[in-house]
This record gives structure tokens, sequence and C-alpha cells, in this order.
């Protein structure tokens, strides 16, 4: 099953993030074939806002555990999470 985690950041947050990128990128990396796309989401001057991953997993439980073991999470960046299923239809590159 896929899930997106949308995570928007706390305002004036952008020293968090970018004190915690190095470790939250190796816990994405951490995460191998269940890790299937992720990225920023930035503002209009290309400045990150928040995030969004998409995750394959056995179910929400399983996305809830490991989204909070993420450093952004665990350092407090973030405003809101968001955890919702998600079917690929299109361009899907495993369809």
């Amino acid at each position: 099953m896929l899930f997106t985690v949308i995570c928007k950041d706390k305002a004036d947050s952008l020293d968090v993030r970018m004190e915690n990128r190095p470790a939250h990128l190796e816990f994405l990396a951490g995460l191998g074939e269940k890790l299937k796309a992720g990225g920023p989401f930035t503002d209009d001057d290309d400045s990150p806002i928040g995030s969004m991953l998409m995750i394959e997993a056995e179910d929400r439980a399983e996305v809830e555990a490991l989204a909070s073991q993420d450093p952004y999470a665990k350092a407090g960046l973030f405003q809101s999470v968001e955890i919702t299923v998600w079917k690929w239809l299109l361009k899907n590159p495993e369809g």
C-alpha cells in the first residue's frame, strides 16, 4: 500500500530544517525500497516550507511509526503532518 506523508513546517523554522537536514537525509536513505519518492515543498523564492514523502507500507500504523522517527519530526520542525493512502495511477514506473 502507498501512503503520502505531507508535512508543513512551522513558521520561521528554516534554521531547524537546515540543522537537521543531514540526519533527515540519512534517515530517508535507511528506508530503502519503502521510500518511493520525496522532496521539499518550497515557497516562490525556493525556500523550503514543508516535505512530501511517498512510502510503501503494510498499513497506516507503520507509516505513522516511521514518520515519528524522522529527525525533522523529532526536532519539532512540523506544524502539521498528514498521512493519506495514495494510488499511483499515472506514470507509475512500477505499473
